[in-house]
């Protein structure tokens, strides 16, 4: 099952979509940031921080290095490039049996990057909230 939600995944990733990504979401999803210190429930949050992830970490040849399946989790490692500061990070994805995902955990290092994507992240969702 978690191979279809990875390919779904990264086809969102190419493309991104607000009705292809709600389909790939549970209801009750859970994200995870690296910025945001309690955990972000439900599928319109999950969405609206996704949504606003693709466009800021896409704007610099974001691209998945590694790739890790077990069971019912994928570790996807990427790296990108913001404002010329190297951002290397992991997304770790649950799924659940009926092939939606449940849990959506992003880690990012370095410490510059954390910083950088904290502001542009920022930024990106008060524009979505309008």
């Amino acid at each position: 099952m978690i191979e279809q939600v990875i390919a779904e995944w990264h086809a969102f990733v190419e493309t991104p979509s607000t009705a292809g990504l709600h389909a790939l979401l549970a209801e009750d999803c859970v994200f995870l940031s690296p910025i945001v210190f309690t955990p972000q429930r439900g599928r319109d949050l999950t969405a609206m921080y996704l949504l606003a992830a693709s466009q800021t970490l896409g704007q610099g040849g974001f691209r998945y290095t590694k790739q890790v399946l077990a069971a019912d989790t994928a570790v996807l490692e990427f790296e990108t490039t913001l404002e010329g500061k190297y951002v290397n990070g992991v997304d770790i994805i649950t799924c659940s049996s009926a092939g939606q995902i449940v849990e959506f955990r992003v880690m990012i290092r370095p410490l510059q990057a954390v910083n950088l994507v904290h502001a542009q992240m920022q930024a990106m969702l008060q524009s979505l909230q309008g």
